[in-house]
């Protein structure tokens, strides 16, 4: 019996856990076929993912990977683009801040192509927390503050909370408290009990705790700590432990101070969330530097461990070298963009050219044969209209030769002599046709008006 209780409990654990990746996809499949696109991106950024994904971001990374999959055969852009932002996430949340970026920038791509506001803001907080974890504040603060200008255009509230939240935790990084305070205080009054209320709330105990407020800053961290405990986040709950570690090293209470550092710790254990033991393993390590010299070499250990993962030279090259690359993409993109903007100006141009030629010839067809007017003026105006169409001709066709000459001055000089070869001719034949003809029209015009004329005098004569 003894032996046969825990097969059942571990039973139970794997098909609750089935269940819950199971009705997982199925909820997310569901609205990736909603028509409407604002619903079915707000659907996706506000589905709050089951405890098992919240704190096992390999599972997170499999379900990215289904929806990147469904995505791919429905051609999908919206449902494409999150699902790279929950892969670039979950190994962003691991630690694996490279791998996370490349994702983060196609989901970012993706979501930028779609033209929704509320997708493309998620995507940009996302790209700001890989840069927040790796301490680059000035690129956080931009994508952040992008993310926010995006969001208030969409009626979606927790983009904007998310990225309020993670201004202030930028500007509480950079010790701008004031700012600091009003991005989180802004984020906590729309969070309605969002998943992310005990970042907001560890985050509002660490303001208070630097600008001297040490029972508001613990009243605070207390609560994030209750908070991350209740949504069963593992993540914010080591995060919220450090913060008060920090409360009590600044209310001077080392004991508590240790006890809150040795509990994210111990929490972290050898997991996945190695890279927040820094913060905690440091505090240990300077403070049992005075007198313990066995527990300062195991703390100095963990805090010089994590380090050197998380910030090694080799992932901080594959950071810059993946950021440098996608910022060359995006100007490249720029470039594009500037280019057909260009063109199409020049296609609106030459399409106006062409009506305005069209109207005058019409107009001048029209007039040379209802008014009475002289043999030299119906001549120029020929020679005008065929000429302006002849350059017209020469216009547009000029680009065409460029490309295809290479802009070679010899081959793009012989190809215009080719051209006037083929269409002086032809304008002449032209010229000389339709000006006879509009002579002869105008001539029959001035005799059938002259006969009028004489039978009316004969008239009045008789």
């Amino acid at each position: 019996m003894k032996t046969l209780l825990p097969l059942i409990c571990l039973l139970f654990c794997v098909q609750h856990s089935f269940a819950q990746k199971e009705g997982a996809k199925q909820t997310l499949l569901k609205f990736a076929t909603y028509q409407d696109d604002d619903k079915k991106v707000d659907s996706l950024i506000c589905f709050i993912y089951p405890n098992y994904f919240l704190n096992d971001n390999e599972e997170l990374v499999k379900i990215g990977q289904f929806m990147l999959t469904e995505s791919l055969k429905r051609k999908d852009l919206l449902f494409q683009s999150y699902a790279y932002a929950i892969i670039g996430n979950a190994y962003r949340t691991m630690g694996n801040s490279s791998k996370g970026l490349t994702y983060l920038q196609k989901a970012l791509d993706l979501a930028i192509k779609s033209e929704k506001a509320a997708l493309i803001s998620y995507c940009k907080n996302q790209m700001g927390n890989v840069y927040k974890d790796r301490e680059n504040w000035k690129e956080a603060l931009k994508f952040y503050s992008s993310a926010l200008s995006f969001s208030k255009s969409v009626s979606n509230k927790k983009v904007k909370s998310w990225a309020s939240m993670n201004l202030g935790a930028v500007y509480l990084n950079l010790n701008q408290l004031d700012s600091a305070l009003i991005y989180l205080q802004s984020s906590y009054e729309t969070q309605a009990n969002d998943a992310n209320l005990a970042y907001v709330l560890l985050s509002l105990g660490s303001v208070h705790t630097k600008l001297g407020n040490l029972k508001l800053g613990h009243t605070y961290c207390a609560m994030a700590i209750d908070k991350a405990i209740e949504k069963h986040n593992n993540r914010q709950e080591i995060q919220a432990y450090i913060a008060m570690a920090e409360n009590f090293a600044a209310l001077n209470q080392i004991d508590s101070c240790l006890i809150y550092s040795k509990k994210a710790i111990n929490k972290i254990g050898n997991g996945k969330y190695f890279y927040l033991s820094i913060k905690p393993a440091k505090m240990i390590a300077n403070y049992y530097s005075k007198s313990n010299c066995d527990s300062t070499l195991k703390y100095a250990t963990i805090f010089q461990v994590a380090t050197d993962s998380f910030y090694s030279k080799k992932v901080n090259f594959q950071m810059q070298a993946i950021s440098d690359e996608y910022e060359l993409k995006q100007m490249e993109l720029a470039a594009v963009k500037e280019n057909e903007a260009i063109h199409q100006k020049q296609n609106i141009q030459f399409a106006l050219i062409a009506l305005g030629i069209f109207v005058f010839i019409t107009l001048y067809l029209l007039l040379s044969r209802s008014f009475i007017t002289s043999t030299q003026l119906i001549e120029f105006f020929g020679v005008m209209s065929l000429l302006i169409v002849f350059e017209f001709f020469n216009l547009l066709l000029h680009p065409l030769i460029e490309e295809f000459t290479h802009h070679t001055p010899v081959l793009m000089l012989l190809a215009l002599v080719c051209l006037a070869a083929m269409l002086i001719p032809l304008h002449h034949k032209l010229e000389k046709w339709a000006t006879n003809k509009l002579i002869k029209k105008n001539k029959e015009i001035r005799l059938a008006n002259a006969k009028k004329t004489l039978s009316t005098l004969q008239e009045d004569a008789s």
